[in-house]
């Protein structure tokens, strides 16, 4: 990977990549959305392909932390309904990924979530909380799988779909950490498969791996002390910052 090596050189590299782990961590402690925000800080200083490479393992090991910390904070149905969606999303984006535009997936996911959180965002009350069934949470999740293999982009259909559901914040930000530490995990056989990931890339994301767990933990914390209803206005601004986001890089790539 020979981006890796070269943007390692780069000035500014090690302070991005430090923060892009910490953002990694502080995703897996619970509070969604931030995550994402990694590679495209680390995209300032390298290829695309390369960060996401670059990240895989410490969204892996910092999903173990994060799953002790939401070990008995998270819905058993919701997971039990994602997973075998999700499964499929990634063995789809496996299949696909040499033929699949990436800047076409991430500007329709930064679509779908922006429209999502702009009608969250103008909703007059609070909406009646939805069931969670298993039609809509197995199409959301094959687009979750979907996206997040191809670029990283999984949050906004996932949070089409769980948002609604009226969960608290803490089996929110759980079961976030739950579904997406498995996602994360399936991911890393092909990811290997198609020659992202080299040992090149895990010495260095070995050196991140630190900054990454403290994030987790600072995670938790900031999770616990935000008044629910805060916490759920952070997750629809950061759905939609992160859309747009997606969006931008899309037109732009």
């Amino acid at each position: 990977m020979d981006g890796l090596s070269g943007a390692a050189a780069v000035p500014g590299f090690w302070p991005l990549a430090l923060i892009a782990a910490v953002l990694v961590g502080m995703g897996k402690g619970g509070l969604p959305m931030v995550a994402m925000l990694a590679v495209p800080l680390l995209a300032l200083v390298m290829p695309p392909v390369a960060a996401t490479a670059l990240l895989a393992p410490i969204y892996v090991v910092t999903d173990m932390f994060g799953l002790h910390a939401y070990r008995h904070a998270f819905s058993r149905r919701v997971v039990a309904i994602m997973i075998p969606g999700a499964t499929l999303g990634v063995g789809l984006g496996w299949l696909t990924a040499s033929m699949v535009p990436e800047s076409l997936v991430t500007g329709l996911i930064g679509l779908i979530g922006a429209s999502f959180a702009l009608r969250l965002m103008t909703a007059r009350g609070t909406p009646a909380p939805r069931p969670a069934r298993a039609g809509p949470g197995t199409f959301w999740a094959l687009l979750t799988g979907f996206t997040s293999f191809v670029s990283h982009a999984g949050g906004p259909p996932y949070q089409v779909y769980v948002l609604p559901l009226g969960l608290d914040k803490l089996t929110f930000a759980g079961t976030t950490t739950v579904l997406f530490a498995y996602v994360n995990l399936i991911k890393l056989l092909p990811y290997w498969a198609l020659g992202q990931m080299n040992p090149d890339s895990l010495r260095t994301a070995a050196f991140l791996l630190v900054p990454g767990v403290a994030g987790v933990y600072a995670g938790v914390q900031l999770v616990r002390v935000l008044p629910q209803v805060w916490f759920f206005r952070f997750v629809v601004w950061a759905l939609m910052a992160v859309s747009l986001r997606l969006m931008w890089t899309a037109v732009a790539g």
